[in-house]
């Protein structure tokens, strides 16, 4: 069970004090975001969250409650950041509309908060604008364009990423491969 699986219900069936109530589930990340902390100090750490997500098996019952613990809860440590995957990314693969948003985590996070899932440069951007994050994620897009800053701020075209080339052992099909503006020409 990796660390994110812990405050899932329905992944999480322990009986002792790292399972049961929320606050039971959330005291492993908990307690290792506080341990790393005092090892290196706050400012040098950052927690990456998906309540929402339904992968490896480890679905959550009530995702925003669990999202909004994990975010009030971090508060006490002081941080560097918290990131978290949005709700239309529930499973591996492409985004979907959904009515789940992460604003109330943002809201009660009072750290750094990113966010993650499925942006482009005008939805990020727009994410920022709007205080809905503090900065944006770029996963597969930046797997695919190593210039990627470069590219938005000129509104350059994309490179397509190839999603079967990603967690493969090869160091260069896939993520070294992938053309920079300067080479496409």
């Amino acid at each position: 069970m990796d660390v994110e699986q812990f405050p899932k219900d329905q992944i999480n069936d322990r009986t002792d004090e790292y399972g049961g109530s929320l606050e039971n589930r959330c005291r492993f990340a908990l307690e290792i975001v506080e341990a790393v902390s005092n090892a290196i100090g706050a400012d040098r750490v950052g927690l990456r969250l998906s309540p929402f997500a339904d992968y490896m098996e480890s679905e959550y019952s009530n995702p925003t409650a669990l999202g909004l613990y994990m975010a009030e809860a971090l508060n006490k440590y002081g941080i560097l950041y918290c990131h978290m995957v949005e709700p239309r990314m529930k499973t591996l693969g492409e985004k979907f509309e959904c009515a789940d948003t992460l604003l109330p985590m943002r809201k009660a996070f009072k750290g750094t908060f990113i966010v993650a899932g499925g942006y482009g440069r005008e939805d990020g951007s727009e994410a920022v604008a709007k205080d809905n994050a503090d900065l944006v994620a770029y996963g597969r897009l930046f797997l695919a364009n190593p210039d990627l800053p470069k590219r938005f701020e000129l509104n350059a075209p994309l490179n397509k990423y190839n999603r079967t080339t990603f967690y493969i052992p090869d160091p260069v099909v896939g993520y070294t491969d992938y053309p920079f503006l300067e080479t496409m020409a």
